[in-house]
């Protein structure tokens, strides 16, 4: 669930995230399991969980597989603990490399990150090392061919929302909001009848680096392990694919 949006890349991540769904649905499970330990099981009241279930949407996880997670989140006698934690590094050429983990044993999601930066010419840096090269943003993808709406209404519909920008290109559309907005912009997109390819907030690059043939190759093999370790959500790069 690489969490760089870049338009050639998403039909191929869609397809990734098909092939590879049981996984995918796992990892969300957590996702859902923190959000309900933090703030319950009722999506109204938990703006997190809400935003969660849309993810969950947008990777076509079926309703009752995500309401499924959210009872067993919320069964008494579930201990499982599951944290959030984020790792920093660099990929081939310095591509700064943010990677989100949800996980139950720390050490153990350390050492497998590390080791797939050194396997794949990268390396962990320190918490910090490369954040500050990146924005958080809400970022919802709408394919065209998913709404009726012309790109002048959906695109008057957004910024009314609340949304800070709107981008479209032509298979899709892009609409960007701050994080604080995110979950009302999202709303009343959904409010409309839309659905969305991606619905997140993300880690976006304010600079982006390019590389060459064989400098790419490596990238690629980076991200594709880290993204098949088990405790690893997201991974955000500033790499222009």
């Amino acid at each position: 669930m690489s969490g760089h949006s870049k338009w050639h890349n998403i039909a191929a991540k869609k397809g990734k995230a098909d092939a590879a769904r049981g996984k995918i649905f796992t990892k969300l499970g957590r996702e859902i399991l923190i959000a309900v330990k933090q703030g319950g099981p009722d999506p109204a009241g938990n703006s997190k969980l809400k935003d969660v279930i849309a993810k969950c949407k947008a990777n076509n996880m079926p309703n009752d597989t995500i309401n499924n997670a959210i009872k067993k989140a919320a069964g008494i006698g579930n201990n499982e603990n599951y944290e959030e934690v984020t790792y920093e590094g660099y990929g081939p050429s310095g591509v700064a490399v943010i990677v989100n983990a949800t996980t139950d044993n720390r050490n153990r999601t350390a050492a497998d990150v590390r080791h797939v930066f050194d396997k794949s010419g990268g390396n962990l840096g320190t918490s910090g090392c490369v954040s500050y090269l990146f924005n958080r943003k809400g970022i919802i993808v709408i394919a065209r061919e998913s709404t009726g709406m012309s790109e002048d209404d959906l695109m008057l519909l957004a910024i009314d929302s609340g949304a800070e920008d709107f981008e479209a290109e032509e298979e899709y559309y892009q609409i960007t909001t701050s994080p604080e907005d995110f979950s009302t912009v999202r709303e009343k997109l959904e409010a409309e009848g839309l659905t969305f390819e991606q619905a997140e907030i993300q880690m976006v690059p304010t600079t982006y680096v390019d590389l060459d043939e064989k400098s790419a190759e490596k990238m690629q093999r980076l991200i594709d392990n880290l993204e098949d370790l088990d405790d690893v959500s997201e991974v955000y790069h500033n790499w222009n694919e």
